[in-house]
């Protein structure tokens, strides 16, 4: 018997990292209208909320910040009429709620879920930074803390909102980022079909109790080569049970699907291969 298929997919559910999910903004035609000259990682700073109070530190120290024993530095408000949404989002991964300001961060919290990061801190500091025509102010959106302890610094704002203000932030975060070590990321959307896919799919990430033995009978379905979804779950001994298992098991990567495409019976499901890291 030959080795298994190798399917072919435009994103690989169980392989795949962010940046092969997200679209994203490019900020770099903005870094020129910074002040970047010697010693700009003394003069730019970041306030943090450590414990009862605001710390600021240089940039130049800012890799050396407690990020675990920080707080949001702004709170999430509520009120009538206001032009966004914010709300408290679950993630299996940490375990708790974490705050967002708008749907769009809230689906890149889900996003970040599914790839397992370890840690999340919304509205982690305020950069206080330099451009040409002045000083000001930018509070990047998400601090996330990735299974292996690196960090990644977070914007979410869709293409068509992007003013030219919020460039140069953006750009200015992309440098105190990485001056500390860190990886950025302006998200403005998602590829085709990925936010469906995975909005469906974490209908089941909260734990599972499988006492019919169904999960075994998935893996085993796909066990000689990818098969479409339908076929896996009416494989087993309660197939309309095993759809909210497959799904699980999607969920937590142990079964691979194309998250470029439309999530549906004929969509082939196959065996994972080691859980992918976060990239």
């Amino acid at each position: 018997m030959g080795d298994p298929v190798t399917p072919k997919a435009s994103i690989r559910s169980d392989a795949c990292g962010l940046l092969e999910l997200a679209c994203t903004y490019d900020d770099s035609p903005s870094r020129g209208r910074l002040r970047l000259g010697d010693g700009w990682t003394r003069r730019w700073s970041g306030t943090w909320l450590v414990g009862e109070g605001h710390v600021t530190w240089p940039v130049r120290d800012m890799a050396g910040v407690p990020v675990l024993s920080s707080q949001p530095v702004r709170g999430f408000t509520w009120r009538a009429r206001q032009g966004h949404r914010p709300g408290l989002q679950y993630m299996v991964s940490t375990g708790r709620h974490h705050g967002f300001e708008s749907l769009e961060e809230q689906r890149l919290l889900v996003v970040l879920d599914f790839l397992r990061v370890a840690e999340v801190l919304p509205q982690p500091f305020t950069l206080d930074l330099e451009h040409v025509h002045g000083r000001a102010r930018h509070t990047p959106d998400f601090l996330a803390v990735l299974p292996n302890g690196d960090r990644w610094l977070f914007d979410v704002r869709p293409q068509g909102l992007v003013k030219d203000a919020d460039a140069v932030k953006f750009a200015a975060a992309r440098e105190a980022a990485e001056a500390c070590g860190w990886a950025y990321t302006v998200v403005t959307g998602w590829r085709r079909h990925v936010w469906s896919v995975l909005d469906h799919l974490s209908s089941q990430r909260r734990p599972l109790t499988d006492r019919l033995g169904l999960e075994p009978q998935l893996q085993a379905a796909v066990r000689g080569g990818p098969r479409p979804f339908g076929e896996v779950v009416e494989s087993t001994t309660l197939p309309v049970v095993a759809r909210a298992h497959a799904t699980h098991l999607l969920w937590h990567r142990r079964l691979g699907v194309d998250l470029g495409a439309p999530l549906g019976d004929g969509s082939l499901l196959w065996p994972s291969g080691e859980p992918a890291e976060v990239r």
